[in-house]
């Protein structure tokens, strides 16, 4: 019964609960249930690290910002269904990041804006869809890409090298071999 108490006390643990939003601890080791469902959101609140279930559903939310879910590290439950979603460039984080998390709760999502993509699917979206999109991903998202690419180029000069290498030590031991055959065959007719 105590337990059944601890479960409903509004309590986050050592965060603010969004003011727009309800906040409810599960108990120290697992997180807070956070409801922001149906109070006209029309951006996202900053949430609770520890947030365990997310409720997001039935706000104006159009899209989400690049990197704004990433830090929920202990999330289990997301709700974004019953939103205005206006799918360009910037629902391609959401997108994406519920691809990762939670296939059913990105086949609920459908774009309400533009009109040409009213009521499809947000996971049908293609990059045709999408339109040129400058920037796709957020500045610590590039980052990472140039380091990644740097990797990967330095591996693949490594290789080449490596193979270059290779290559050139058989021609020398194919060279040493036959230089000693001869060095062998001298020594013999000189005998």
């Amino acid at each position: 019964a105590v337990l059944g108490c601890a479960l409903l006390l509004p309590v986050v643990l050592g965060e603010e609960c969004p003011s727009p939003c309800s906040c409810w601890s599960l108990g120290a080791a697992w997180g807070t249930r956070v409801d922001c469902s149906s109070r006209g959101l029309r951006s996202l609140p900053a949430l609770p690290r520890l947030t365990r279930s997310l409720h997001l559903h039935n706000n104006s939310l159009a899209s989400v910002p690049a990197g704004a879910l990433d830090s929920l590290g202990h999330l289990q439950e997301l709700q974004v269904w019953d939103n205005p979603w206006h799918c360009d460039c910037h629902i391609l984080y959401l997108k994406l990041w519920l691809q990762d998390f939670s296939a059913p709760a990105l086949a609920r999502l459908r774009c309400a804006s533009p009109a040409h993509l009213r009521m499809k699917p947000l996971a049908q979206l293609t990059g045709n869809d999408l339109g040129v999109c400058a920037r796709l991903l957020p500045t610590k998202c590039l980052q990472f890409f140039w380091r990644d690419l740097l990797l990967v180029a330095g591996v693949v000069i490594t290789l080449i090298l490596v193979a270059w290498a290779l290559k050139f030590s058989k021609k020398l031991v194919c060279q040493l071999t036959l230089g000693s055959r001869r060095l062998r065959r001298s020594i013999l007719k000189t005998r």
